[in-house]
């Protein structure tokens, strides 16, 4: 179940490998991945990566043009990277992103498909992405409270909910409490 310490594994090692290199283009291998209609997969080929970030629990590759390509892994959704052309895994595989060095595929190890790939044009329409919850890293022991007891929910509810803190979910709640 990938939060916050696993996907910042994930986006360090995306940023080594992509940032400065074209997305040559998407293979979608399962068609309720994709939860987006514009941009489409072939309006986001040939673009270059620009960063690799962060919105919640959601992986952001920025593009040129103000494009993004955002994944949320969900409960059993992971990220390999395989030599270029690597053909998508029939069972779980969900899509293949090519690039020049290799090919990044996304897989999705349960059936209940929950895994999403967004494709977004502009700024405004990624922060519609945003759940509005505070980066846990970014605040103090006061903030931190002060959202807490702000929030209608149990400890735990509060801890996982997207909306109240950025990044935690069900298994660092655990550790947390």
């Amino acid at each position: 179940m990938p939060e916050l310490p696993d996907l910042t594994v994930y986006i360090d090692h995306l940023r080594r490998r992509i940032v400065g290199t074209a997305l040559q283009g998407i293979r979608i291998g399962s068609p309720f991945v994709l939860r987006s209609v514009t941009p489409t997969v072939e309006e986001v080929r040939e673009r270059r990566v620009e960063g690799v970030t962060r919105i919640a629990k959601q992986i952001v590759m920025e593009l040129t043009g103000e494009t993004f390509v955002v994944l949320h892994l969900m409960i059993a959704g992971r990220l390999r990277w395989h030599e270029a052309g690597r053909a998508l895994p029939k069972r779980n595989g969900l899509a293949a992103f090519d690039f020049d060095a290799g090919t990044l595929i996304f897989t999705e190890a349960s059936r209940k498909r929950r895994a999403s790939l967004r494709l977004v044009a502009g700024r405004s329409a990624l922060e519609e992405l945003n759940p509005g919850g505070l980066e846990v890293f970014d605040i103090d022991l006061a903030d931190f409270a002060e959202r807490l007891r702000a929030t209608p929910h149990t400890v735990k509810r509060a801890l996982t909910d997207q909306r109240v803190f950025a990044g935690i979910g069900n298994a660092y709640s655990d550790e947390i409490l």
